[in-house]
């Protein structure tokens, strides 16, 4: 009974202390300070605490963590005085702008795209010092190792900020040394030339490559790997590639564990085919290896590229090839079998054609050597693309080969890239034949779309003004014919070489048309007329012989054999053209003209290397008793054979030095053309050259002119410019050979092209 008593007043005494207790527990309010930016709102969405809640450390922690989350903060409290619960908050300032200094290696455009942080975004000292370490990779990526990045943060009003990252980029890390380990048949030095990357040395300033790339030793790795399987080491491995960098990160040393394997000889050839219709002979000659040979992967690639188009040709379009490897180690000898898939022969179903926003269907159909339901032939789709390449009105001439509703059918899906067929130029400059010099013309390569040409032009220099028209349809009366025709007037400065002026108007009708896919015939009819004025008193009495007009009726005709890659920049192929013109159908000049042109054009390195030899010769003779007029005969100098001035060789009358000009010559080119090193876009390229050539036998006779056939030569180098005018060149050429009365020149300046 007395412990019940004791027991009932402890619990009447207690229960206002445990009720109170209980109360200071639940959240009455919550608030918010220090929020400039932020509503209060947006901050109690995030803490998952309310009022009403009971007090919870656990919740607290996770609330501060949350805020901190959404990068909003730089300093989050949570405090409570009794049922009261404060948040203090400093927020994260807001990035106005985002400026580098120091960056001159690198563009400022690469940076920012490295770069997590933007302006208008919030700036969290997370996330600069992440974008700081990807500032420091782009640099490291490049072989700057040594860069320094520090940001500096300006403060603006409203909690604003100006980040600028401050780049000291340093010199970048050289490659010290290579070395190789596990190498014994071949040594370190021939190992270095197979990489690309290479050792630093005084000569490599125009070079990067003995600066350290991460990602250009994975492709070193790649070449050390083809260089050993083209020797024969089929089994051949990169164990490792390890790069220390120097304790001063100024150099690298990059050591390659390699495992060379044995080497292995080419076993027996053999080609499978799973196609019925294919016959197996003709595919083994294309084999480019023979057994005993020393075992060759690339060989074994283009055998099977070679296969490819031959089956291609013949309706086969999605041949599968497999190179099927029976590997002897005891022997050290691989065989080969080249197992061809079955798969049927291929019809073209559809042509679909896309891209062309202004260039007719037709236009690119009617390029096409392939048409809908024909056979599939890999060669005359090839054709197909480059005769489109070739008619100048688009960028690129995209085509891929699509399966069609049956195995048997495929489409092709050509898509081509529109660049502007339309041109005004106008444009001023200096040409070494002509002088001083402005240009005019309004061009359209595309009429309507529909493919025509159509040129106005004029020119005005010092010493050559010319006006004229010229249109041409390709497809005439929907054959494909191209007919065109050409008005023009010309008039000539020629006072310095041959103390005369020449004017020559009149118009000329043309047309080509195809004989095979390479050859074309063309016919042309030319009304002219010539007039020689304005010769001096002090000229050679040949040519006061030929002041005066003289009409000429002219019909001559063109064979055209073209196999380059592309017409107007080749870098492969050859290229061979046949001129004739007879003058004599009506008219005063009655001559027959013959002229050969060609060139041939090998790439080396790549397409941009390019060796190239040029060609051409012409023979003019005077029909009956007429001799050939100084205005059609022929005039070479510093055109084709650099190191002369423009009419600087030939036929010459000794006392005044005229240029007579002559009726037989011939002239030829090696050139090798290269890349300069700077972007593609500027269309700039180097050359070094020998030209050599010479122009004799003229009609008229007498004891001072000099007439000889003897061989002119030269040499030098020039850089071009495919420029928005046109191409232009510099040469620097010297005569080594040449004759007493030859007029040189060492410096020129010429516009357009020499053949």
């Amino acid at each position: 009974m007395f412990f019940r008593l004791v027991f009932f007043f402890l619990f009447v005494a207690l229960t206002p202390l445990v009720s109170f207790a209980a109360n200071d527990q639940v959240i009455q309010s919550i608030a918010v300070e220090g929020n400039q930016r932020i509503e209060q709102g947006t901050i109690l969405s995030y803490i998952g605490i309310k009022p009403g809640d009971m007090y919870d450390p656990i919740k607290v922690d996770a609330a501060i963590a949350a805020l901190y989350e959404t990068k909003l903060f730089d300093d989050v409290v949570i405090e409570r005085r009794g049922s009261v619960v404060t948040i203090k908050v400093k927020e994260n300032p807001v990035i106005n702008e985002i400026a580098f200094e120091g960056n001159k290696r690198i563009d400022k455009g690469d940076l920012e795209k490295e770069m997590r942080l933007k302006p208008r975004s919030v700036l969290t000292k997370s996330d600069l010092q992440n974008d700081v370490n990807r500032l420091l990779a782009v640099y490291q990526k490049s072989g700057r190792f040594l860069a320094e990045v520090t940001p500096k943060v300006i403060q603006l009003d409203q909690n604003r900020v100006n980040l600028v990252f401050e780049i000291s980029e340093g010199d970048k890390s050289l490659v010290r040394r290579i070395r190789f380990v596990g190498n014994k048949y071949y040594s370190a030095g021939t190992l270095r030339n197979s990489i690309q990357t290479k050792e630093t040395a005084w000569y490599r300033f125009l070079s990067s490559d003995d600066s350290y790339d991460p990602d250009r030793l994975d492709f070193d790795k790649e070449l050390l790997r083809r260089y050993y399987i083209s020797k024969g080491f089929a089994d051949f491995k990169v164990l490792s590639a390890v790069s220390e960098l120097t304790p001063e990160k100024d150099s690298f040393y990059i050591t390659f564990t390699i495992e060379e394997g044995q080497r292995y000889t080419f076993g027996k050839m053999s080609v499978q085919s799973h196609i019925e219709k294919v016959k197996i002979e003709p595919l083994q000659e294309i084999i480019a290896s023979t057994p005993g040979e020393i075992f060759n992967a690339e060989e074994i690639d283009q055998t099977v590229d070679k296969m490819t188009e031959a089956l291609g040709e013949q309706g086969y379009a999605f041949v599968n090839i497999d190179p099927q490897y029976n590997r002897d180690p005891k022997a050290r000898t691989i065989g080969i079998n080249y197992a061809i898939a079955e798969t049927p022969r291929v019809y073209v179903d559809k042509i679909n054609i896309t891209g062309n926003v202004r260039t007719k269907d037709e236009v690119i159909r009617r390029e096409f050597r392939l048409a809908e339901g024909d056979p599939y032939n890999v060669s005359k789709l090839r054709r197909s693309q480059q005769r489109l390449k070739n008619l100048g009105y688009f960028t690129n001439v995209d085509i891929q080969n699509q399966k069609g509703a049956t195995p048997d059918k495929m489409n092709i899906n050509v898509n081509v890239e529109e660049k502007s067929t339309g041109e005004l130029t106008i444009g001023g400059g200096y040409s070494t034949s002509d002088g001083v010099l402005s240009d005019i013309s309004v061009t359209e390569r595309n009429l309507m779309g529909s493919g025509q040409f159509l040129k106005v032009s004029g020119t005005l220099a010092a010493r050559r003004q010319e006006v004229g028209l010229s249109y041409t349809e390709p497809y005439f009366l929907g054959r494909e014919i191209a007919a065109g025709f050409d008005i023009f007037d010309q008039r000539r400065d020629r006072q310095s070489e041959s103390s005369f002026d020449s004017d020559s108007k009149g118009v000329t009708l043309r047309a080509a048309y195809p004989f095979t896919e390479h050859l074309t015939h063309s016919v042309h009819y030319s009304l002219r007329d010539d007039q020689i004025t304005n010769v001096l008193d002090t000229a050679s009495r040949f040519i006061k012989d030929q002041e005066g007009q003289t009409v000429t009726s002219l019909v001559g005709q063109s064979f055209i054999y073209d196999k380059r890659d592309n017409k107007f920049d080749p870098s492969e192929g050859y290229y061979i053209r046949v001129n004739q013109d007879v003058a004599g159908l009506g008219g005063d000049a009655k001559h027959l003209m013959h002229e050969l042109r060609g060139s041939y054009y090998i790439p080396t390195i790549s397409d941009k290397w390019v060796l190239s030899f040029t060609g051409r010769g012409g023979y003019i003779f005077g029909l009956g008793s007429e001799d050939v007029r100084i205005n059609n005969r022929f005039f070479i100098g510093g055109n084709y054979i650099r190191g002369f001035e423009t009419d600087g060789i030939g036929p010459r009358d000794t006392t005044t030095l005229d240029s007579l000009g002559g009726n037989i010559y011939y002239t030829g080119s090696t050139e090798f053309k290269f890349p300069l090193g700077t972007p593609d876009e500027l269309g700039l390229s180097g050359s070094v050259f020998m030209d050599a050539g010479s122009l004799y036998n003229v009609d008229s006779t007498g004891p001072e002119i000099a007439d000889d056939s003897t061989l002119r030569a030269s040499f030098g180098a020039g850089v071009s410019w495919a420029s928005p005018v046109g191409p232009i060149r510099i040469d620097m050429a010297h005569a080594f050979r040449k004759n007493q009365f030859d007029q040189t020149q060492s410096l020129r300046f010429s516009f357009g092209t020499r053949l």
